[in-house]
């Protein structure tokens, strides 16, 4: 096996790139904030095209409809007239809301995806920090999410939002703990929890068919772990069938009901880099990360991310969504026996193979 690589910082390219010292206290925080600066930019305009524009053509392209086609060449001016219509809307504040929690859960909502790529690798060097629990610390801040679902279902003083902040919690329960077993999985094979080192151990070739190399991917060794891993990212991120914190034809709009304004934009926006996160999750863990031939690695990273999110979208357009208690069966019965199952045979398949 190839020696692993050793990963260099996005913060000290950039002090590199600017001759200075990344040694210095003040070199790492202004570094470190201009590449978090540069990935959040990046994050929040594939939020505007894929969120705003994207999803109107996708779901029209799968249900056999015409999106937005009037502003601007392909519609793409309804990117710039959504936020403008958006932010430009009066907040209303319902009577009686729980003010604090009601003002900081699109906040917590918004700001715990963005924390996940933090650890992140998008491509060679283009990764903000790479602890040793990079792994662990992704599904940590991800789970904040449900803590944001639960304070705006909570605070708005409305029984729709609040039956949407109890499904959210329920969900995120039953699919949270599968979630965490399959990666758990593949760190029994890499080894390790640190993302560049699960990327790396993906990079040497597991079988040649006709002269063509076949990488390691996860997806490729234990597919059965690839399925589990995708079908729980359906669940944490909201989409088709388990869209039940939303359900419109249901309890309104679930936990976002009384939100408005920028507000609502946050959730919004949150709701997407959250799909964006699971999508960069399964690229990293699954799918080799920034690896593959011919173009570079980081354009081969969002290609695999924004897979991803075709998949999500393809499940919101042709899936039917579930009822809460088949949702909870699925979850508990079914999803978190097999992904037990799974982590036992993998553990049993490593052993074996490194006794």
């Amino acid at each position: 096996m190839a020696p692993l690589q050793s990963a260099t910082p996005f913060p000290k390219i950039i002090a590199d790139l600017l001759g200075l010292d990344i040694n210095e206290t003040w070199v790492i925080i202004v570094t470190s904030i201009a590449a978090a600066g540069v990935i959040a930019t990046v994050l929040l305009s594939m939020t505007a095209v894929l969120g705003i524009w994207g999803k109107r053509k996708i779901t029209a392209a799968f249900t056999d409809r015409i999106a937005v086609n009037r502003h601007g060449p392909y519609g793409l001016l309804i990117i710039p007239a959504d936020a403008v219509r958006l932010l430009s809307k009066e907040l209303i504040v319902p009577e009686d809301v729980d003010r604090p929690a009601w003002d900081l859960a699109p906040l917590v909502i918004a700001s715990s995806a963005l924390l996940g790529f933090a650890v992140i690798p998008f491509g060679n060097n283009l990764q903000l920090a790479d602890p040793e629990t990079g792994l662990a610390y992704v599904f940590a801040v991800a789970s904040i999410a449900s803590g944001g679902l639960l304070m705006a279902g909570y605070a708005s003083n409305n029984k729709f939002s609040f039956l949407g902040g109890l499904r959210a919690v329920a969900q995120n329960l039953a699919y949270e703990i599968p979630l965490v077993l399959t990666g758990a999985s593949v760190v029994i094979f890499a080894g390790s929890l640190q993302m560049s080192t699960i990327v790396e151990m993906q990079r040497q070739t597991l079988v040649n068919l006709g002269g063509i190399p076949i990488p390691s991917w996860y997806a490729f060794v234990n597919p059965f772990a690839f399925v589990l891993f995708l079908i729980a990212n359906l669940a944490e991120v909201g989409r088709n069938p388990f869209d039940i914190p939303e359900a419109p034809t249901e309890i309104v709009a679930g936990y976002q009901t009384e939100y408005s304004s920028v507000y609502f934009v946050l959730i919004y926006l949150g709701e997407f880099i959250h799909i964006f996160l699971g999508g960069a999750i399964i690229a990293t863990i699954f799918l080799g990360g920034a690896s593959g031939p011919v173009l570079p690695g980081v354009v081969w990273f969002f290609l695999k991310m924004i897979s991803v999110y075709l998949f999500t979208q393809w499940a919101r357009s042709a899936i039917p969504r579930l009822r809460i208690d088949q949702l909870i069966q699925v979850g508990w019965k079914g999803m978190l026996v097999l992904s037990f199952a799974n982590l036992i045979l993998t553990a049993v398949i490593v052993g074996v193979v490194n006794a």
